[in-house]
Parts: C-alpha cells; structure tokens; sequence
C-alpha cells in the first residue's frame, strides 16, 4: 500500500504526495496554509478518489496526459504527473483509487 506524504514548503506552506506502493508519486495537492489544512486535503482524497466522476481527464500544449481530482464542489484537490498515453493516465487514476481511500500518512522527515 502507498502512503500520504506532508511536507512543508519553503514559503510555509504545506502539499502532499500520494505515493504509490513503488513510492512513484501519483498525486501531488495544491498547497495549503497549514497542517491541518493539509489533512483535510488529504481527508478529501480519502472521500473523493473511489468516484470517477471526480477526475477531469486532461491533455497539455505538448500532448501529455494527466488527470485532475476534483471535491464535490468542483474544488482541486491535486494534480498527476504526465503521461505519455491515455492507457497510461488510466492507470495512473486506478492507482489514486486504490491508494487514496485507506493509506497511511507520513512527514517527510526532516520536518521543519
């Protein structure tokens, strides 16, 4: 199983990675202005990753795929990385489904 990854930015800031079980990252948050904020951005993930209708697929200026997790109310919750392919964004969202709902999470270490 994957894991949530806190880490703090150097403006203070807070984001998460959803790591995948090979540690690949498959979800990065927006960044929020605190820990807590964080947690309930990862609480969001837990609620919103099983619901397919939750993610925007999309294609960058150069073709890339990637994918958007959105809440309910249309808010981002994160970002993928990009793909070469569609098959290969597909998999990338069946991997935040199954790592998103029930993962443990972890500060990187070290945390200032």
């Amino acid at each position: 199983m994957g894991n949530f990854v806190i880490t703090r930015a150097t403006n203070g800031e807070h984001y998460f990675n959803l790591k995948a079980d090979n540690s690949k990252v498959i979800l990065t948050s927006q960044m929020y202005s605190s820990k807590a904020a964080c947690f309930s951005g990862i609480e969001s993930v837990r609620s919103n990753s099983s619901d397919d209708s939750r993610y925007e697929r999309k294609q960058s200026v150069n073709n890339k795929q990637y994918f958007v997790l959105k809440a309910s109310n249309g808010q981002i919750i994160g970002n993928s990385e990009m793909y070469s392919s569609k098959a290969g964004r597909e998999n990338g969202i069946e991997s935040v489904k199954k790592n998103g709902y029930n993962t443990k999470v972890v500060e990187e270490e070290p945390y200032f």
